[in-house]
């Protein structure tokens, strides 16, 4: 399977150093091997593996190789000191690609500044759109499939469901022994696990850390943390809302969401939520990373709690204003006042459950998963 930024990878790293981030098993490493097959003389190497750890240091592939893809190098002492000599010394010809699965501004190492030396890049689970590209779904059968699946590409792709269900059990398990604890040398493991199966409880709802901690018994402190190290690999993601001041927006209530579909909880309602936000966040990220374009997923919310599910942002400026919703074909009363408040954004109430779509009041309503299907990515 052809993943969606390999192209515009492809095209970057014959200009700069790119920088690959996203979720465990998204497909990183597949693609990145991808890639290796578009040169002559490539190398992998892997911080994780003693032999590949050795070479990295030594650093004896100069001018021998035309791509160097290095994974986990985010995991070394001073990184970001290392990287710009590697990348300011390479020799003529010589292509960079490191990948990752933790965000880089949270490996916050002493070192000089990495900036205009690079472009970096998100990889998201598969899309409705990724997968009506790659197979002969229709729009329909591919969100259908996501919601069941999941858009990471072993338990998404494999026929098995049982596999699916391995997958899954092991994917959850890993992400506590290993990355968590490696990460953040968490010594209570299992609050982590109850906090997580909380939020799995409260997709799409504001989420209030100070209310988890009186239940769970833990202060709200430890919980900030917790969030960050999740958000940090890309286990989940927070949706602010929208306000005119970015930095007042980041202080206020923000609803947590799940890259992985698979791990969501609650009614048709959530899932749907958490499948149209992943969705919505990899399109938000594929036009900053190719296009240079600041891109912004928010939702909005008036003090007297009218609340619509999501809105897009572009230069700090909102193009888009979406709610979801199960089977209502009328248009939500919230998203008719916002459409009106901010005339210049696309209103859209996606329905999962659509006889026909319409327009009315300003507002279309949109076949979910068609809507989907035409996203950037």
């Amino acid at each position: 399977m052809k993943r969606y930024v390999e192209h515009a990878v492809y095209k970057d790293i014959k200009k700069k150093l790119v920088i690959l981030t996203g979720p465990r098993q998204v497909g990183k490493t597949f693609m990145s091997r991808q890639l290796m097959s578009y040169f002559q003389n490539p190398i992998y190497l892997n911080w994780d593996i003693p032999e590949h750890r050795l070479r990295l240091q030594k650093q004896d592939w100069y001018d021998l190789h035309d791509l160097v893809v290095m994974d986990e190098i985010l995991k070394m002492p001073h990184w970001k000191q290392w990287l710009k000599g590697v990348t300011d010394a390479k020799a003529p010809g010589t292509s960079l690609l490191v990948t990752g699965s933790a965000r880089m501004e949270t490996f916050r190492q002493a070192g000089e500044s990495l900036a205009v030396r690079y472009y970096p890049y998100k990889m998201h689970p598969i899309s409705v759109k990724e997968l009506c590209t790659n197979t002969n779904k229709s729009p329909t059968e591919a969100l259908d499939h996501l919601l069941a699946r999941g858009g990471f590409p072993e338990p998404c792709l494999d026929e098995d469901i049982l596999e699916v269900n391995k997958w899954r059990l092991e994917y959850s398990k890993d992400l506590l022994r290993e990355d968590i604890l490696e990460f953040s040398r968490l010594q209570e493991l299992n609050t982590m696990k109850i906090f997580i199966e909380i939020l799995r409880d409260r997709v799409g709802s504001l989420l209030s850390l100070a209310s988890i901690a009186r239940d769970i018994g833990c202060s709200p402190i430890t919980l900030t943390k917790y969030l960050d190290i999740l958000k940090a690999l890309f286990v989940v993601f927070t949706v602010h809302p929208w306000t005119d001041n970015v930095g007042r927006s980041l202080l206020k209530t923000p609803k947590v969401y799940f890259y992985d579909q698979g791990l969501v909880k609650g009614n048709e309602g959530a899932r749907l939520e958490n499948a149209v936000a992943y969705m919505l966040l990899k399109h938000a990220d594929y036009i900053r990373d190719t296009q240079g374009i600041e891109t912004g997923l928010h939702y909005l919310r008036t003090k007297d709690g009218a609340e619509i599910d999501f809105v897009i942002s572009k230069n700090h400026q909102l193009t888009d204003l979406i709610e979801v919703k199960c089977s209502d074909n009328k248009p939500h009363s919230t998203l008719i006042h916002f459409a009106e408040k901010f005339p210049q954004a696309n209103a859209v109430q996606l329905v999962y459950n659509l006889r026909y779509p319409n327009r009315t009041r300003g507002i279309l309503i949109e076949d979910m998963a068609k809507y989907l299907s035409e996203l950037e990515a």
